[in-house]
């Protein structure tokens, strides 16, 4: 006796589509790029009594708060991370294929770059040691090259929750997305009134699996669905909402302040952007049809991943050899914020893209590379996803060095051997990549 499994279909109109989403990869592009100059803005380098140091650009500054409405692309990234997943899920059921798979799939795609990326990190911080380097300034950069980790541990681990959250949004997608958007309510209604900061970090769970929540109804065409004026009030509600939030003092007028712990101005900021994005669906899809547009996406998408991963290693080495250079022709550093400072940051910017794109070309390998046969028990599947997110937290918590490095490579080559089959059998087709998962 045979019993059928109960499939739940997807919409008509994401099933239908096309296996790439062009303005959907367009965005994405938009958006790591705007992580990568972000970051270089944040970047500085100074030289202090003859020490170089790696500073915070952006501390005390007014600039960054602008540049945080602007470039502050988290929440868009989970949003379409949720459609990108949804989609892609569905389309496994319908080859016949499980949860366990799907997340399988993830973590080799995630963690397999990662793994590069941290060892290659261990590796130099311990010659920079044997160099003669300070002690304090390895430490530092140990320290700022972990921080931008926490984007892998929370995808991680919004990746393998999508299955079981994207059955529960297909039977109830309202009850859903609002019981996550109302904990992470309650969440920061408790840090604000006991003023305890850390409380907020549980909000890493229901933030950002809200903003992929959100992304479903995008995968769905619910939010297409919508008429254009209630597309255009959602936005400016969700806008307006989030500044009289900056005036009455709840949430922190710097985007990027807003990240760490996330607060809800986070939410606010994703259905701004999906009520956008919807709007502008349309022209993102012609313009990505034009010439430079298809190759930028051509180019990135294969090498999201490779690029976020290593697009901080790559803005240290270039804030390393900035302060060598100064300190070996004696030629000052702008100070920070200065009007030779503004100047010069246009060539910054352009050799941080440009050294990252060069970097992360032929290191893309590694995440393009086929997934092997994956393990279908939903146990194993669970302990490599807690074996992968413990070493993210343990490079967040502790800052990365010889020892966290190779601490963590350990833990994240436990979590692919667990994500792999234990027993022989033809590679799944894995056509898709995971950090197409944004």
């Amino acid at each position: 006796m045979t019993i059928a499994r109960t499939v739940v279909p997807a919409p008509p109109s994401r099933i239908g589509a096309p296996v790439r989403d062009r303005a959907v990869d367009l965005v994405r592009v938009g958006c790591i790029t705007g992580v990568v100059v972000l970051h270089a803005m944040m970047v500085g380098v100074a030289v202090t009594e003859g020490s170089p140091s790696f500073v915070n650009a952006s501390e005390g500054t007014a600039w960054i708060i602008p540049l945080s409405w602007l470039l502050q692309v988290m929440p868009l990234f989970f949003v379409i991370g949720g459609f990108s997943g949804a989609t892609a899920f569905r389309r496994a059921r319908l080859r016949g294929q499980g949860g366990a798979d799907f997340v399988a799939g993830r973590i080799h795609r995630l963690l397999r770059p990662a793994l590069a990326t941290i060892g290659t990190a261990g590796a130099l911080l311990g010659l920079l040691a044997s160099a003669g380097v300070p002690a304090d300034l390895v430490a530092l950069a140990g320290f700022r090259f972990a921080q931008p980790l926490w984007f892998l541990g929370v995808f991680l681990v919004c990746q393998a929750l999508l299955p079981t959250l994207l059955r529960l949004h297909e039977r109830a997608p309202t009850r859903t997305i609002a019981a996550l958007a109302g904990a992470a309510v309650v969440v920061d209604v408790i840090r604000i009134s006991t003023d305890i900061e850390a409380f907020g970090f549980v909000n890493l769970a229901f933030v950002w699996l809200a903003l992929q929540q959100l992304g479903f109804f995008l995968a769905d065409g619910r939010i297409d669905a919508l008429s254009r004026r209630t597309r255009i009030l959602c936005a400016a509600g969700a806008i307006t909402a989030l500044g009289t939030s900056f005036v009455a003092g709840v949430h922190s007028a710097d985007l990027v302040a807003n990240i760490n712990p996330p607060t809800t101005a986070l939410l606010l900021v994703g259905v701004a952007h999906a009520a956008l994005f919807s709007l502008l669906r349309g022209p993102l899809e012609r313009l990505s049809a034009r010439r430079a547009p298809a190759l930028a996406v051509a180019a990135v998408t294969p090498r999201a991943m490779t690029v976020y991963l290593w697009h901080m290693p790559v803005l240290l080495c270039l804030a390393g050899l900035t302060a060598a250079g100064a300190m070996g022709t004696g030629v000052p550093l702008p100070v920070i914020d200065s009007t030779w400072w503004w100047i010069t940051r246009p060539a910054w910017l352009g050799v941080a893209l440009a050294a990252t794109v060069l970097v992360a070309w032929p290191l893309a390998r590694i995440e393009a590379a086929p997934s092997p046969a994956r393990s279908r028990s939903a146990g194993r599947i669970g302990l490599a996803t807690a074996a992968g997110t413990a070493a993210v937290v343990l490079l967040l918590v502790t800052g990365t060095t010889v020892f966290t490095a190779a601490v963590a490579a350990a833990l994240l080559v436990a979590a692919l051997r667990l994500a792999r089959a234990s027993w022989r059998k033809p590679p799944l087709d894995d056509r898709g990549f995971a950090f197409a998962g944004l």
